[in-house]
């Protein structure tokens, strides 16, 4: 019997979960997977699935508990495609996916209020620490899942730096993420004061925008640093960066480390929960501690001054994906959960 999946996300236009989610549905599509999709509506989404052939449907997702039309809107599609399991993203779609003759699973790539997924018959976790904060918390253990995102690795050269007004032979570090004090890319924009010559793309919107633009130029960096807003280029991106940077304060999971491995790309982190799970110090990443702008300043200079540290670094990282983190060994991971909790298999 072919399996059948429902996915079902909230969320904004962008960010970590939501963009996961359109990531994750397509890839199981590409697996053979009979997938349809649920979510508030945005055109990057709509573009995408379209584009991927993943039939969906627009829901509001409003605030529970007024919003009686979304959990109605789902339940109907459901009827119409007889899923086996539905895998819902985010908080509000934990809240507001109707349980039904399926399997209804929480993903939580984050540390959640677990009162938002009291519906789900099951989790999946992105870290083991996520598996943790969820069995603490009174799921039960044996309804829970550990299964990591995978990178999403476009066919795409590496961009022209001269859109973005940067020199074809600077230096050239990236950050990827949501312009948000998490983030800490206020630390990182102190740390490439401290490293002369080096520039500095951000790719995310947020609404630390302004205050971050303001202090490049405070900082007297504004000449070598772009704010790119959110972009749907990462790989190209990347291909045309010498080190990828993710600085963060707080951070569950960690994409970003996976994706720069993923392109061959050395990577500087700080040490968050997710990247400090992840990534292995002086292995497959430098690690910094967090909100410590000096030591994300050496780290970064260790890099730029050592092509044989930023080859190791690329090397161990790019093995990494390779064999923990690849689409194919997550999808996986991810079917064989289905046919674990399916109605009538579990």
């Amino acid at each position: 019997m072919s399996l059948r999946v429902m996915t079902t996300a909230a969320g904004a236009e962008f960010g970590g979960s939501e963009t996961f989610f359109v990531s994750l549905t397509l890839a199981l599509k590409r697996a053979g997977v009979d997938v349809h999709a649920a979510m508030k509506a945005f055109p990057i989404r709509e573009d995408a699935f379209r584009a991927g052939g993943v039939p969906y449907v627009n829901v509001p997702f409003f605030y529970p508990p007024l919003d009686f039309w979304t959990p109605h809107v789902i339940r109907k599609h459901t009827r119409e495609f007889h899923p086996d399991c539905v895998l819902t993203f985010t908080g509000r779609g934990g809240q507001m996916t109707p349980p039904g003759d399926y399997a209804l699973i929480g993903r939580l790539g984050g540390y959640y209020r677990l009162e938002y997924y009291k519906r789900c018959n099951y989790l999946v976790c992105i870290t083991p620490d996520l598996v943790r904060h969820v069995v603490e918390g009174g799921f039960p253990q044996e309804r829970v899942f550990f299964i990591p995102n995978f990178p999403v690795i476009q066919d795409a050269q590496a961009i022209d730096r001269a859109i973005f007004d940067t020199p074809k032979d600077a230096k050239l570090a990236l950050a990827l993420g949501r312009l948000h004090k998490a983030k800490a890319l206020d630390v990182l924009l102190k740390a490439v004061a401290k490293v002369p010559d080096l520039w500095l793309w951000i790719a995310g919107e947020g609404p630390d925008r302004d205050e971050l633009v303001q202090l490049s130029k405070d900082l007297g960096i504004g000449n070598r640093v772009r704010f790119l807003g959110w972009r749907t280029d990462r790989s190209a991106l990347l291909r045309a960066s010498d080190l990828c940077v993710f600085p963060s304060r707080y951070e569950p999971n960690g994409t970003v480390v996976v994706e720069a491995w993923a392109h061959g790309v050395p990577l500087v982190t700080a040490a968050s929960a997710g990247p400090a799970w992840i990534a292995r110090d002086n292995d497959d990443a430098l690690i910094a501690p967090i909100d410590d702008v000096d030591g994300l300043a050496e780290r970064i200079h260790a890099v730029l001054s050592s092509k044989e540290l930023a080859a190791k670094l690329v090397t161990n990282g790019y093995k990494r994906v390779e064999q923990e983190f690849s689409e194919t060994a997550v999808v996986g991971q991810y079917i064989r959960m289905f046919e674990t909790v399916r109605p009538g298999k579990a």
